[in-house]
């Protein structure tokens, strides 16, 4: 099995990222779930783009460098946001129907945004919605080929060039060597590392797991975003409450019934919010409460978060729901340049896996989307100038799986490495897995190499913020609770090399 280009995800910096490629050779997409299963989908907010008339790309700037804490690079945000409008009208041209008032594009306001500058489809299916038109353009072009249910395990490696992949067969449960002339890591999002997230089961941060042990750069990794709003009902998953829902002015309200935050603040400062008061009141959750809209508004506006919440038994458009902060989203990953190209040779990232320097230390919301597209896009046009097919090599993979089983893991996650952090929990946590014995298999099972993913990256995220030692952006440390001007600098991990800062 060899195509010209190996894309890795099929979510919207894959798909993106595959229609730019499809022209230039056979293309070959592939998923570890079904199609369907990726962030993408389950993307509620919007997408954020300068295109409404009261609005300027400049100021799309400006509160995306002030989301990011000091660390974003000023040349990524303004790759996004000055080519993010062109982005978005080719998808409308592509089919995308977002949400419009009276014939005209209905923008809205979410925390950290000086305008009204957020897009939705569906109300609140924007992801879903915007997979699905790239889905129907890839699958009508020649050369590309989406297969699903196929994991990567490794990356193929010679010289520092990478030249393809292994790929576990989910039918047959088979690896197989894929050898391609370029590859793309798109694989998403880690929240399944943390014990409570938004995020899908895929999430294991299998990009940044398989970049790193192959000798790509990872930047950043410490800084998680914690989504202060997940449904905390009975027997309910983690199921995300847009911050939309604040944008339309649902308030935050502990257990007596009051406020006792901004709501549109930045995600990590109404995390830690909530998280403080839940400390102070001995509760398991508080309360987000649009009711004062009316149910018909809530239904109509938010018509996939109504109907789960109903689900459940929360009917939200009457009374308020229960909410608690997860992880949500990793700012960091593999190390890109503008173009999506990493630090190994015909290896490219895009989407979250990626880490292009646009959302700094926190991302200003609705910037995922917009990310997605505007690097998925350059990462494919980059990778279509790749001539010749790379050496082959006889590399010999070997699955060494840790001990821990995956709850422990993600319990010392959550524990350690959440919302607030401190040298003796970090420390503490970089011990119990850097000791854990490890048991080699000749045939690993989807299970085991998720877990060997999910051990790999907790220890990338666990050693660079230990390393760390402010608090800046998603990385609150409580021993060091301010930012201090000697670490505005990008975390960089390379295997065998340690944490520095640069």
């Amino acid at each position: 099995m060899s195509p010209d280009f190996l894309v890795i995800g099929a979510g919207v910096a894959g798909l993106r990222a595959a229609i730019a490629l499809a022209a230039a050779g056979k293309v070959l997409v592939v998923a570890k779930d079904h199609l369907r299963e990726s962030a993408s989908e389950y993307a509620q907010g919007g997408v954020a783009v300068a295109l409404s008339d009261d609005d300027e790309v400049r100021l799309h700037e400006q509160d995306t460098l002030a989301a990011g804490d000091g660390l974003c690079d000023r040349e990524a945000v303004r790759v996004l946001v000055e080519e993010g409008p062109a982005a978005i009208e080719e998808l409308i041209r592509w089919g995308m129907e977002f949400d419009r008032e009276g014939g005209r594009l209905a923008f809205t306001r979410e925390g950290a945004h000086s305008r009204n500058r957020v897009l939705h489809a569906g109300g609140d299916s924007t992801g879903r919605e915007m997979a699905r038109t790239l889905y129907r353009k890839a699958m009508s072009l020649p050369n590309l080929e989406l297969q699903s249910f196929r994991a990567i395990t490794d990356l193929l490696v010679r010289e520092g060039e990478v030249y393809g992949a292994c790929v576990l067969d989910g039918q047959t449960n088979r690896i197989l060597r894929v050898e391609a002339r370029a590859v793309l890591l798109a694989t998403g999002g880690l929240g399944r590392v943390f014990l409570e997230t938004t995020n899908p089961d895929v999430a294991t941060g299998d990009g940044v797991a398989m970049a790193y042990r192959a000798g790509a750069r990872i930047s950043d990794i410490e800084f998680i975003q914690f989504h202060p709003t997940a449904l905390r009902a009975e027997g309910a998953p983690r199921f995300l409450l847009s911050e939309a829902l604040r944008g339309e002015g649902a308030r935050l309200l502990n257990l007596a019934g009051e406020r006792f935050t901004d709501e549109l603040a930045p995600r990590d400062v109404v995390s830690r919010a909530i998280v403080a008061e839940m400390k102070r009141t001995g509760a398991s959750h508080v309360f987000l409460d649009l009711s004062h809209r009316g149910e018909e508004f809530v239904r109509t506006r938010f018509p996939r978060i109504y109907s789960t919440c109903l689900q459940y038994g929360v009917n939200i458009g009457r009374e308020p729901a229960p909410v608690h902060p997860a992880a949500h989203y990793a700012m960091g990953g593999v190390w890109t340049d503008l173009d999506g190209a990493t630090t190994l040779k015909r290896l490219y990232a895009a989407g979250e896996a990626a880490c292009t320097g646009v959302h700094g230390a926190n991302r200003l919301a609705s910037n995922s989307l917009l990310e997605g597209l505007v690097f998925g896009a350059r990462a494919g046009r980059a990778m279509r100038e790749i001539a010749g097919a790379p050496k082959p090599g006889l590399a010999r993979i070997e699955w060494s799986i840790p001990a821990l089983e995956e709850r422990q893991l993600r319990c010392l996650a959550w524990e350690s490495c959440g919302i607030t952090r401190n040298r003796e929990g970090l420390a503490e946590a970089c011990l119990r897995l850097e000791s854990a014995p490890l048991q080699a298999t000749p045939h690993p099972s989807l299970e085991e190499l998720e877990r060997r993913n999910i051990h790999g990256v907790l220890l990338l995220i666990a050693s660079a913020a230990l390393a760390r030692e402010e608090s800046r952006g998603g990385h609150f440390r409580s021993d060091f609770p301010y930012k201090r001007p000697e670490f505005e600098k990008h975390s960089i991990l390379v295997r065998g090399l340690g944490v520095r800062f640069a």
